[in-house]
């Protein structure tokens, strides 16, 4: 327990030391290129915030999975005003003779850390972020069933009445009605959501058993009801 606080404390410690140092060097940077008085302590606090707030930011995405693409250039735009504040006074650049690119580029900072604060701030969270969910089998529209043809029983003829002749007449037999085939229900059209659904499960099936799967499996699994076996199978 002592140890790892003395691990954090070292950290605390040169990560306050290192905040001083780049803080020094922005306000002797901005106070020689004109920035006097309080606006000189303003600018390493602008910096220093933005640099936080893109890491964080560019954090939160990367934990959720996804691009922190927007985090990440605000991120390395503040790093370089630190980087450049740090390598200008270091002897490289005459802080009495400050060139005027440099004063530009230091008054116009204020309006580029606003503006990258406001879309870090305003950016939306990964808690806000919905999943659209997938269909349920009650949403999807049916199609009424055709009806079955029923087979027309022929009407029996009347049978002559038994005559007086001691050889009787054999009675004609009724020839036996080819009853017609029921028609296959017709395919139901699947949503894509549905349907991407459908090959995902074959997918898993065929590479866990190596055989094809079953239409009627397929759509057990998905709670579909039975009259959607043939729509299910049109997408396999």
């Amino acid at each position: 327990m002592r140890a790892h606080l003395v691990r954090v404390d070292a950290v605390i410690v040169q990560a306050v030391i290192a905040g001083a140092l780049s803080f020094s060097h922005l306000h002797d940077l901005a106070a020689a290129a004109g920035q006097d008085g309080w606006k000189a302590w303003a600018y390493p606090v602008s910096v220093d915030l933005l640099l936080v707030a893109a890491w964080r930011r560019m954090r939160q995405l990367q934990r959720a999975g996804q691009a922190a693409g927007g985090p990440r250039l605000w991120f390395l735009v503040a790093l370089a005003a630190s980087l450049g504040a740090n390598v200008a006074t270091a002897g490289l650049l005459d802080l009495d003779d400050v060139p005027a690119w440099l004063r530009v580029t230091v008054a116009g900072w204020p309006a580029v850390a606003f503006f990258g604060g406001t879309l870090l701030a305003h950016a939306p969270h990964t808690s806000e972020v919905r999943t659209v969910p997938e269909p349920l089998a009650a949403d999807l529209p049916t199609e009424p069933r055709p009806a079955q043809p029923v087979a027309d029983r022929p009407d029996r003829e009347a049978l002559p009445a038994p005559s007086a002749d001691p050889d009787p007449v054999p009675e004609p037999t009724a020839e036996p009605v080819a009853t017609p085939a029921p028609a296959p229900d017709p395919a139901v059209t699947l949503p894509p959501a549905l349907v991407d659904r459908v090959r995902a499960l074959a997918d898993e099936h065929r590479s866990t058993t190596g055989h094809p799967a079953d239409p009627d499996a397929i759509r057990a699994r998905l709670g579909l009801p039975p009259s959607m076996t043939a729509s299910v199978a049109a997408h396999l």
